[in-house]
């Protein structure tokens, strides 16, 4: 799911040739986005446009011969005055009279073209990875490339591959990924790779070939500088110094011939967008404010005289965070009644939130939706949860942005993040940028592949289990504090990946472990009677709940427990079922026969489960617990491929004795209606839940303030 969808979109024809375009946001500076076409489109800004787009109007398109433009295989459509003529008619379509122009490599050649020969079009340049063909030095594999153009190799590896008649022939993949591959020099770089080379494969191998020959035909070194002296506009040149696309001496003389400034990334390849989108957004905001400065105001309050001020981010992923984030808040005020606590939050971690009355922080509107990015990435009963965090990076970059200017503007000495995934990672990757103490919640530790992944997602799971490892290990001054919402027995001894160490081992040596953190305590007897009779739950009936959370995956399991009902019935005649859908699922969307009681949000379900006689949830890790703090008996079915869902939590409910595991896959209707009725007459003993985890929890945050 994307971060931000367009306000609007269009498209431009040109002599029968079709360019699609994007607008995103308003404001009085318009930014043009130029991709490096045929090769990517304009989701090669992804990481950029949700962030720019806050404050200025920004045009993103795709050029000709990918996404959603056409892919003419004339010769010379795609020599440069014809994607500067589709740049202008785009501009002239939206009535843009200048724009800021952003480029990646030899799209950096079209903005240079189009400033110099409409300098009233242009109010500024960043060339990112600029490729002048001509200017400081060239990668020497070209030369053999150029030389061996129009050969017909058998079977070429390497540089070899780069080559038309290769393309054709079925080799033009394996020339894609061998060459991303090759300029993604920066370790765990797997997700940059992998888009690059999806992104590449929505072209083939005809529009490459056109796009290879005329995407400067002519360019001599004395034309190259020229054209660079020529430029009146101001210049941000942004290059990698382990470039090796477009050698770093190349950006070092555009930025001398054009009189700009020059950012030399060190260790950074050639996909600096991408690879490094938070260093990259902060450098091209800056060269905006500059150009057209923005008008915004801070208040500074002198440390001494201020009240402490905590940042609370708490994973929207289901509502479990936020319950026990809450409970955790007010334990840590009760320690400190001077603590301002402000809560960067986002649906549905706002409805708890609201409930409560607590102060959420204006920026959170901002915002991109990460349950709603789960959601879209489930089918049916099936959430690769790995996968999905993984396709969650756009997201993640747009939120960071967003909480570090927050961090920046509020002066917090304290953050607390609860599975913040961009907080913790963009942080280790831009160590200068943290602020105040860092507190880091996980119930989890470690991915773990499923089998249907295969080799491939086992492969990916470790590198990113030994990101993290290196990430601590480089940086251990991010994480002030990293507590485990459990005991050390319920960590698993899985290995992380090959040469890395097991996740317990790991984990014990790097985390605090304060108990499990329910927010409640069971109610007693007396307070289980009076609590039915207040929901009307009779003496004389059975009542099971039925939930999947807040993040809106789990309709087809909710579907499946209602058909189950009328089987469960006929053998538990008092049996009352209330589903609940939560804040995403439309309860009035399911058909549901009588004596199934749909429901949407209800606020402090955890209150409900405890008094119910059965419960028939998914695999998430709070409500099972919530479950077996309460000595309820229940139904869990984690989600096929869901990581978490099958190793983690099913582990933990394993040690504790608690609920039955059902497999969604092999489970009918009538299969489950057997087991509820089982499961309510089974006796139930396990392992009791501490009840002081967000006190604990609490103990540890404290001494950081």
């Amino acid at each position: 799911m994307r971060a931000r969808l367009p306000d609007s979109t269009g498209f431009v024809d040109r002599d029968g040739v079709g360019v699609a375009y994007e607008v995103h946001g308003s404001g009085s500076t318009t930014m043009l986005l130029i991709p490096p076409s045929p090769i990517t489109h304009s989701q090669c800004w992804k990481g950029q446009i949700h962030h720019l787009s806050r404050r200025h109007r920004v045009i993103t398109f795709d050029g000709r011969g990918n996404g959603r433009s056409d892919r003419p295989t004339t010769p010379g459509a795609y020599q440069p005055q014809e994607i500067i003529a589709d740049m202008i008619a785009i501009l002239d379509r939206e009535m843009v009279s200048s724009a800021i122009l952003v480029a990646h490599c030899h799209a950096v050649l079209w903005a240079f073209m189009l400033a110099t020969a409409h300098p009233e079009r242009v109010t500024g340049v960043v060339a990112i990875s600029p490729g002048i063909p001509g200017l400081g030095d060239s990668n020497s594999h070209w030369a053999e490339v150029e030389e061996h153009w129009d050969d017909d190799p058998l079977d070429p590896t390497g540089w070899a591959m780069c080559n038309p008649a290769y393309w054709k022939r079925g080799g033009y993949e394996s020339w894609i990924r061998f060459w991303f591959e090759h300029l993604a020099v920066e370790p765990h770089s797997t997700k940059q790779v992998d888009d690059m080379v999806a992104w590449a494969l929505e072209t083939d191998w005809e529009p490459m070939k056109l796009g290879n020959e005329e995407e400067a035909p002519g360019m001599t070194r004395e034309i190259a500088k020229d054209l660079c002296r020529r430029l009146e506009h101001p210049v941000l040149v942004i290059h990698g110094s382990d470039d090796r696309c477009q050698m770093p001496t190349r950006g070092e003389e555009v930025a001398e011939l054009t009189g700009g400034r020059l950012v030399m990334m060190e260790g950074v390849g050639h996909l600096a967008p991408g690879r490094e989108p938070v260093t990259v957004n902060r450098h091209i905001g800056a060269f905006v404010d500059e150009i057209e400065p923005a008008t915004r105001s801070t208040t500074w309050t002198r440390g001494l005289d201020r009240r402490p001020r905590a940042l609370y981010v708490s994973s929207p992923i289901g509502l479990g965070h936020a319950r026990r984030d809450v409970a955790i808040a007010k334990e840590l005020q009760q320690l400190h009644p001077d603590l301002a606590i402000d809560w960067l939050a986002q649906n549905p971690v706002t409805t708890v939130l609201e409930a409560e009355g607590l102060t959420i922080h204006p920026a959170s509107r901002w915002l991109a939706s990460e349950s709603a990015h789960i959601a879209s990435e489930s089918s049916g009963h099936d959430l690769n949860a790995f996968q999905a965090l993984r396709n969650m990076d756009e997201i993640l970059v747009a939120n960071f942005m967003i909480f570090q200017e927050v961090i920046e503007e509020g002066a917090y000495d304290l953050v607390i993040a609860d599975e913040a995934w961009d907080i913790d990672h963009f942080w280790h990757e831009n160590p200068e940028l943290k602020q105040g103490s860092h507190v880091w919640m996980t119930d989890f530790v470690g991915f773990v592949p499923m089998p249907d992944g295969g080799e491939r997602e086992a492969f990916l799971t470790a590198d990113y289990n030994a990101e993290m490892v290196e990430h601590v290990a480089r940086f251990p001054r991010i994480r002030d504090r990293s507590v485990f919402v459990g005991n050390i027995e319920d960590l698993v001894a899985d290995p992380m990946g090959p040469a890395l160490p097991l996740i317990r081992d790991w984990t014990m040596e790097h985390f605090t472990f304060p108990g499990y953190v329910t927010g409640f305590e069971p109610p007693t007897p007396d307070e289980t009677a009076e609590m039915r009779e207040e929901f009307g739950y009779g003496d004389d009936e059975k009542v099971c709940v039925v939930t999947v959370g807040g993040s809106g995956v789990g309709r087809a399991l909710l579907e499946r427990v209602i058909a189950a009902f009328p089987y469960a019935h006929e053998e538990m005649p008092d049996l009352r079922m209330v589903v609940v859908t939560g804040p995403r699922l439309d309860p009035e969307s399911f058909a549901a026969p009588t004596g199934v009681e749909m429901v949407g949000y209800v606020d402090r379900l955890y209150r409900h489960l405890s008094v119910c006689d059965l419960a028939v949830v998914q695999g998430g890790l709070t409500t099972t617990m919530e479950l077996t703090a309460a000595q309820r008996p229940f139904l869990y079915f984690p989600l096929r491929n869901h990581f978490e869902q099958n190793r983690h939590v099913r582990y933990r409910l394993d040690r504790y004795g608690a609920g039955r595991y059902m497999e969604y896959d092999t489970s009918g209707p009538e299969k489950i209606a057997r087991a509820m009725v089982e499961e309510t007459e089974r006796t139930i003993d396990y392992l009791p839940v501490e009840t002081d985890g967000a006190q604990r929890a609490a103990h540890l945050i404290s001494e950081l303030i």
